[in-house]
């Protein structure tokens, strides 16, 4: 007897939830629609490729193929650790994106913070307009913007400072300039497009939070500092936990968009190497390799920011 209305139980709540399903989709058909494209792209390009991943401990032939490959196991990870290159793009791309953490990651909780001060709500609309424009341009188009503004012979910069009776500055051909160069325009180009989720972020923080600031007393730079930043401080840990996650990644388009034959010395990144493995040479195994073992160590980074922000009490993110 009890069995019985154990599973009738059960069957009633699987129709329960049946029919519930079928109302949502009745519902709100037209979201699951436009749900369809993104979730094909995310298949095809994200998912079918996991089961190239095979290739990173074979010894793979294009002739052959998958199945006619010998399985090598680990050799090709020893292999591309042993190679010089591995060390100075591991370098490089850990330099690179940490240079990008430290001055890239506050500049758009600076930047949401000065927007949502500004009370014009067109100039507002304009400037926000403005900082978002890089975000939508490509890297090869920031480049030629780059090298237009700060060539060494021809650059709108250069021309400027020789005017004023000064030596031109090498931005983009000599190591250090193009590090700084790389930074600040990686900065550029991203600040504006940070803004959206802090000032979406901010929105959200009570208004009579600010009143009672005021009433105690408190100026516009302070209700920033103790009300504003710790009522939004759960989205920039989440955030910071992405990023974290990127310091073994970076922009390949970036990298080569702004490499030139004169500055060489930060331009070996992972993707580049991957790219020149992969592409130039034909060496689909070691950049397959690469590419894991830099996917891989970007997961570790993720999962141990987000243990280190739940022990300091705050949500995470997994």
């Amino acid at each position: 007897m009890v069995k019985s209305e154990i599973e009738a139980g059960y069957g009633f709540n699987k129709q329960k939830k049946k029919n519930r399903l079928l109302r949502y989709l009745q519902r709100d058909w037209q979201l699951y629609v436009l749900m369809v494209l993104p979730m094909l792209f995310i298949l095809v390009f994200k998912f079918l490729p996991y089961s190239g991943l095979s290739i990173a401990f074979k010894d793979y032939k294009v002739a052959k193929g998958y199945a006619g490959s010998s399985w090598v196991g680990f050799s090709i990870f020893h292999k591309v650790f042993g190679k010089r290159d591995f060390g100075q793009a591991l370098t490089n791309t850990l330099l690179l994106n940490i240079l990008d953490l430290v001055f890239g990651f506050p500049m758009p909780i600076i930047l949401a913070l000065i927007l949502n001060e500004i009370k014009n709500r067109y100039f507002k609309s304009i400037m926000q307009t403005l900082l978002y424009l890089p975000h939508f341009l490509s890297w090869v188009i920031i480049g030629g913007i780059g090298y237009s503004m700060f060539s060494v012979s021809s650059g709108v910069v250069n021309v400027l400072i020789k005017n004023a009776g000064h030596s031109p500055v090498p931005f983009l051909q000599e190591n250090t300039w193009w590090l700084i160069s790389y930074v600040l325009i990686g900065v550029w180009q991203s600040m504006g497009w940070g803004t959206i989720i802090y000032l979406a972020a901010i929105t959200g923080v009570n208004s009579e939070l600010y009143e009672a600031a005021r009433v105690d007393g408190a100026g516009r730079l302070k209700q920033c500092i103790h009300v504003t930043l710790p009522c939004i401080r759960s989205t920039i840990v989440t955030l910071l936990i992405m990023n974290l996650g990127k310091l073994m990644g970076g922009s390949f388009e970036r990298v080569f968009a702004l490499a030139n034959a004169k500055a060489t010395q930060y331009t070996t990144t992972i993707p580049v190497l991957v790219y020149r493995w992969g592409i130039e040479s034909g060496k689909f195994s070691e950049a397959t390799a690469l590419g894991l073992f830099q996917s891989v160590i970007g997961l570790a980074l993720v999962v141990a920011a987000d243990l280190i922000a739940k022990r300091l009490g705050e949500d995470g993110l997994i």
